[in-house]
């Protein structure tokens, strides 16, 4: 008997006429994550995914990269039998033995889609249990309160059986490619990442911009930042990496602003960067990591500074959590030891002691007109350099 992993996918089912959409979009998402590990072959029916694996050693493999594919629920991997009481017995019996011990718990739950099936899903329930009561002693029925619950799933072509609670838990939300594009800005910190993870899960492609001071930023930390980079892309097949080279811009700012003003008219020539080059790739929003109040460039009055430069939407998924909360999302999604590593970015470059925490719009755009911003940019962005990253496996 062979085993196959039944993947499970939730909102999608929601999206009533669009779902074929969805959910081949999903396929494919899936497909382009295995496809370097296994030959596959995978088939969809009745809102269950399924895939067929041709060398069974490389399930478990196979199952770790489905946990980091958006839109997928719950992965199961499941024994496949014939359509009989008798096979689906047996097999209940060689695949879940090894949870089923004297003592232990249990229940069979069973879902009958074949209505030719001759038993109803209650009574193929009643009678496997029977069957793994007499054929385990010391077994414990508990509808209630089982610790091993038994799933017998009759399907049209194939009957299936796993314990349910080794179900696989995935990442939820929507596959990738099915909302729309938006521009992450990526430091080399805690919060970025995180951010464009969230906005990630709900569909949306990410490119990333990253701004790079050398030499006042080492090469480490770039590679840091490209690290991130391939951490994200494990979840979104692909990550466009923009390092743009920002040493000249800070080096202006630093000579003829106001320091309590460096920090938000640095943001803000990043926001103006971030927003050019995602017109150009046709993106429709900017990402950020930003959190409101944890640092003097978060208040409510300097994002409104940083707002104003740009006119496409800034997505801020971030904003309403302390970094308790960010910290433990980071860890989730195994960025957070990359994050800690200790070489600077450009956002802790020329940082001003007492930097304005209540800044008024006029006096920023006042200081930012010593400046040849439209110069600035332009060779910033005539300096980027474009990284392609890839999932490492």
């Amino acid at each position: 008997m062979k085993e196959i992993i039944l993947i499970k996918y939730g909102e999608i089912i929601l999206k009533g006429g669009n779902r074929p959409r969805f959910e081949k979009i999903l396929i494919q998402n899936i497909a382009n994550s295995i496809r370097n590990i296994a030959q596959t072959r995978i088939t969809i029916a009745q809102a269950t995914i399924y895939i067929e694996v041709e060398d069974e050693d490389k399930l478990d493999i196979v199952c770790e990269r489905l946990t980091m594919v958006f839109g997928i629920v719950t992965i199961v991997r499941a024994r496949v039998c014939e359509k009989t009481v008798e096979a689906i017995e047996a097999a209940a019996l060689e695949y879940c033995g090894g949870d089923l011990k004297p003592g232990v718990k249990f229940k069979v739950e069973a879902k009958r889609s074949d209505k030719k099936f001759p038993l109803n899903s209650v009574q193929l329930g009643i009678e496997v249990g029977g069957f793994l009561d007499e054929a385990i002693p010391g077994l414990v029925v508990d509808v209630h309160n089982p610790e091993v619950t038994v799933q017998v799933e009759v399907r049209d072509r194939e009957a299936f059986v796993y314990c349910r609670e080794n179900r696989i838990k995935g990442q939820g939300g929507m596959p990738i490619g099915t909302g729309g594009k938006a521009t992450l800005l990526l430091s080399g910190g805690i919060d970025s990442p995180v951010a464009g993870h969230m906005i990630a899960k709900r569909g949306i492609e990410i490119d990333a911009v990253n701004f790079f001071s050398f030499p006042y930023t080492s090469e480490r930390a770039k590679e840091k930042v490209i690290e991130l980079a391939s951490i994200l892309a494990r979840y979104t097949s692909k990550v466009n990496l923009y390092i743009v080279p920002f040493t000249d811009i800070q080096l202006a700012i630093r000579d003829n602003c106001p320091e309590e003003h460096m920090t938000l008219i640095m943001r803000r020539f990043m926001m103006k960067i971030a927003e050019r080059l995602a017109i150009r790739n046709k993106s429709q929003a900017l990402i950020t990591g930003e959190s409101a109040g944890q640092v003097a460039s978060q208040t409510l009055a300097a994002l409104n500074v940083t707002n104003a430069v740009v006119q496409m939407p800034v997505l801020r998924p971030l904003i309403g959590m302390d970094k308790t909360e960010i910290i433990e999302r980071s860890q989730e999604i195994d960025t957070f030891e990359t994050s800690i590593l200790p070489y600077e970015d450009c956002c802790t470059v020329f940082t001003p002691k007492h930097p304005t925490t209540q800044p008024k719009l006029s006096m920023i755009e006042k200081s930012e007109s010593h400046l040849d911003a439209d110069r600035l940019i332009d060779e910033a962005i005539d300096g980027i350099e474009c990284i392609e990253i890839y999932p490492k496996l």
